[in-house]
This record gives structure tokens, sequence and C-alpha cells, in this order.
């Protein structure tokens, strides 16, 4: 029975983590994957299983019998199984709250999903202590016993941090992972209940995994949201992917669906989003033609809308696009035309993929926005000089930064840093959103130098009316550059600070527009 307890903790231990991460995976198809969601999620976590060591260690020296541990086991094993088909009432109404911007109805939301972990969390939190009740046999061992059984429940703990995000989420999906997890825990609570009471009492339970595989054969099969016009959802590794048909365009959206990621329509190119506001960039050096752009980098590919615009403007030029989850690709290629011959879509983060790229690039576009963050590693003074080295002589650098309507520090702040390597920067807003482009050059330009070239442009009647409607609107909108804040440094890069204010001007601003 030693030997079986000690697995137990480890498969407690295993089975926790893989509750807490798929947890979050629940949660951020619907309140996004913000550092204010992964801290409420893990506090909300730490608070359950301290509760669990403290009655679990009290229940221990009521009944210190096996049957007692596993008899919690098998009702925390029930109980973490039923939490995605209880949260499925509750998902679909804050979706819709958050795509409404109703503060209320979301806060309440959320609180109450994470409410729901409380029962099964707080059980498996009892099992360490209940186990080094029942191993410890002597004062003069029980150091060594608490010191073995938390060393397994920490080992497993490893286990199920990988096990969700990398093997089973993508696999089957968020739901089926809380299920399967669920039935191993149940398989480990009726093998204790068979060796200490017998395999009449382990039958006594039997009716927990078969109300857990009906309910889920039921209703486990619903989409977390049900949005207007979806055609298809998937989970990755890394997201939450939603693909949605409204009138005549395709659109992608991630985790919690504030923001458009790529859009597609067999016929229009111009959707009036940051995408053709890329193709400005390089327009800012002086007297630049569309023909002279040899090569684009674009870090955030998503379903590969820029590239298609980029494509249509400049023509066939060789474009690299770095997308670290290869699912979005896929979706790219299936349901927004990505299937172009020039272009060579990376599953690879932005920055390593460019660390290691042989090219030099005319623009390299970085839109891996992720409201409400850019990914901080994209902020810095180290990323930016890595980018200027990979730009070609005439080569511009152009971000995408979201924004709130009336805080403007994320972009100031990295402008600032943006400032320590170019010689040159613009910033300009895309009418109609929360969004802010900036664009910096590797060589010294003036703002005038975008006036000549749309004027040109213009008077020529070559250029795509694409790029004519992109400068239009860029020149339209360009803002003062205002370079404020600390700079950025791999070593320091507050972005969260920065953005937790967004987010929350976000969710009050009474608005419907939306960042991209």
């Amino acid at each position: 029975m030693n030997k079986y307890l000690s697995f137990t903790v480890f498969i407690s231990g295993l089975v926790t983590l893989a509750v807490e991460l798929t947890a979050a995976r629940l949660l951020g198809a619907v309140f996004g994957t913000s550092n204010l969601v992964w801290a409420s999620v893990i506090g909300l976590i730490l608070i359950y299983l301290s509760a669990g060591y403290y009655i679990g260690g009290r229940w221990a020296d009521r009944s210190p019998h096996p049957q007692t541990l596993f008899t919690i086991l098998a009702w925390a094993a029930f109980t973490a199984g039923l939490v995605p088909l209880l949260a499925k009432p509750v998902l679909p109404l804050a979706a819709a709250a958050f795509d409404r911007l109703q503060v209320g109805v979301l806060a309440g939301s959320f609180l109450g999903v994470l409410i729901l972990f409380s029962v099964p969390i707080t059980l498996m939190g009892m099992v360490s202590p209940f186990v080094i009740r029942l191993l410890v046999t002597t004062p003069e061992g029980a150091g060594a016993v608490a010191g073995r059984v938390y060393a397994l429940s920490t080992i497993g703990s490893f286990a199920g941090t990988f096990l969700p995000v990398l093997v089973t989420v993508p696999l089957i999906g968020t739901t089926l992972t809380f299920v399967l997890f669920s039935l191993v825990l149940t398989a480990v609570a009726a093998g204790g209940l068979w060796l200490s009471i017998g395999w009449r009492a382990a039958l006594r339970f039997a009716w927990m995994p078969v109300a857990v595989i009906a309910a889920t054969w039921l209703w486990g099969d619903t989409p977390f949201k049900r949005t207007a016009g979806q055609i298809y959802e998937t989970e990755s590794a890394y997201n939450y992917i939603e693909v949605l048909e409204r009138d005549g365009y395709t659109l992608l959206r991630l985790n919690e669906g504030q923001g458009i990621h790529s859009v597609y329509h067999p016929v229009e190119l111009n959707y009036h989003g940051p995408w053709e506001q890329f193709l400005v960039a390089p327009f800012f050096n002086p007297d630049f033609e569309p023909d002279e752009v040899e090569r684009i980098g674009i870090v955030g590919l998503a379903g590969g809308t820029l590239a298609r615009q980029a494509t249509a403007v400049f023509g066939p030029v060789p474009i690299d696009g770095w997308e670290i989850d290869p699912e979005i690709i896929a979706v790219g290629r299936e349901y927004f035309g990505m299937d172009l011959p020039n272009l060579d879509a990376i599953a690879r983060d932005g920055r390593v993929g460019l660390a290691a790229s042989p090219y030099r690039y005319t623009v390299i576009a970085v839109d891996a926005y992720r409201p409400p963050y850019i990914p901080w590693h994209l902020t810095t003074v180290e990323f930016f000089q890595l980018v200027h080295d990979r730009l070609a002589d005439d080569g511009v650098m152009v971000i995408n930064i979201g924004r709130a309507p009336d805080d403007r520090r994320l972009i100031d702040g990295l402008a600032r840093t943006a400032a320590e390597i170019f010689p040159s920067l613009y910033v300009y807003d895309v009418e109609g959103s929360f969004n802010s482009i900036l664009a910096a050059t590797r060589v010294e330009t003036e703002v005038d130098d975008l006036y000549r070239n749309f004027s040109r442009l213009v008077e020529s009647g070559t250029a795509h009316p694409l790029l004519l409607d992109a400068m239009a609107a860029a020149i339209s909108n360009l803002q003062p550059v205002t370079p404020g804040g600390i700079v950025f440094t791999d070593d320091r890069a507050p972005i969260e600070w920065l953005t937790n204010y967004l987010v929350l001007n976000y969710l009050l601003h009474s608005g419907t527009e939306g960042l991209q």
C-alpha cells in the first residue's frame, strides 16, 4: 500500500497542474491570456490548494484510513470532469458580454467559472497531507516522509505542466482533456479503494466515470462560443482559434476574440484595418518606387492578410512570414487564401526566426499584437537592433500597436526605444480602431518624403489603388511622435504595466471599435 500511496501522490500532483493549465485554456477562449487572467487563475488555485492542505491535514488526523483518502480522490476526479460541462452555459454569456463590452456580466462570468474549480482543486490539495499522515509511523521519520511526498507531488506537477499544453489539448481539446485526467484520477482512486477495502467498495463509485462520460457525450461537443457566423473552431497548443463568415468576409479571431487577426475576401483587398497600413512604410524613403521592394519579413503572419495585400501591390516578391502557431498557418491556407507561391510561412517564434534568417528585407512588419499585449521580447532595444541589422539600406521597420482612446503611453514607450536604433520615426493612427502604426526608417528621412511619393504615384497612375488608399489614410492620420518613458530592454520591459491600464480603459470604453 505504501508504494501505491506514493504513486497516488505523483498522479494527484500531475492532475492538479494539468487541471490548472487546462483551466487557463478554458478561460483563455473567452477572457484572453493576459497576465491578469493568469494571475487570477494561479492565485485562486493556490488558495484552493491551501484550503485543501489545511482541511486534509485535519481530516487525516480524524480518519487516518486509506479508504477515506481514496473516497476524497474519487470525488475530486468526478468534480474535475464536470468543470468544463458546467462552465459551458456560462462561457457563451461571457463571450457575448466581451463582444458587447458588458463589464458586469463579464466579471461575474469570470468569477463564476473560477469558483467551479474550488471543489476539485481543494479536494486534490488534501492528498499530500493525507498521504503523509498515513505513511508516517514514527516521529523520527516524519521529515523524510514529508520530503518524499512533496518531491513526488512536484515531479508529478512537472509532468502535468507539459502534458495538456503540448499533447492533450492540441490532440483532443480542452473538454476531453478535463475528462481524460478525471478518468485517470478516478482509476487511481478505484485502485486504492480496491487495495484498501476490496473491489465491491470500488464498484460503489463506478457511476462517477459513467456519469462524466455520458454528460460529455451529450453536451461536450457544443462549442465554447456560439458566435454568429462561426464556420470553424479549434484549439492548438497556443490558441483558441475561431473562423467567422460575415457579409462575404472571412475573419480570424483568437482566444477572447477582441482582435480580428486576419481578413479574407475573394475580390476585395482593402479591409480598412492595420494590414494595408503596413504597405505605406517604405514610402517614407525619398523617391521610392513600388518595384524597389525586394523582400518582406512579417513577424506575426496569422492568416496571411498582409502577405496577400503586399503581393498584390508589390508583385510576387519573396515574403518570409513567421507565425509561432502552426495550426494558424494551416487555418490560413484553408480559409484565407494563404497558398501564395512567394510566401514562406515559417512556424517559429518571430524573433528567433528573424535572427536565423540569412536575408535582408526592405520591410520588416511586426504584427504579433495579441490584445492586450505585444510580446515583450518584440519590444526591446535588442530586438530593434536585430531588425535594423536585417533591413536593407533603405529598409523600414513597421509595428502595429494597440492603444486606449486616451492613452498613448505604449506608443510613446516603443517610440522611445526604437529611437535608440532608428534615426527617423513616424506614427499614424488606423482610423476607426484602437490601433496605431509606428514606422522607423534605417536611414534618416523626412515626412515630406511620404507626401512627395504619394503625389508622384497619384500622378503616374501606375500604383495599385490599395496602396494609394493606404497612403492617403496614413497621411490624413499622421500623429506627432512623442517618445517617452524608459527604454525597453531584454532585462527590463514593463509592457504589462502599460497594457494593463490599456485593458481597463478598453473594457470600460463605451465604443464598439476593436483592437485588430
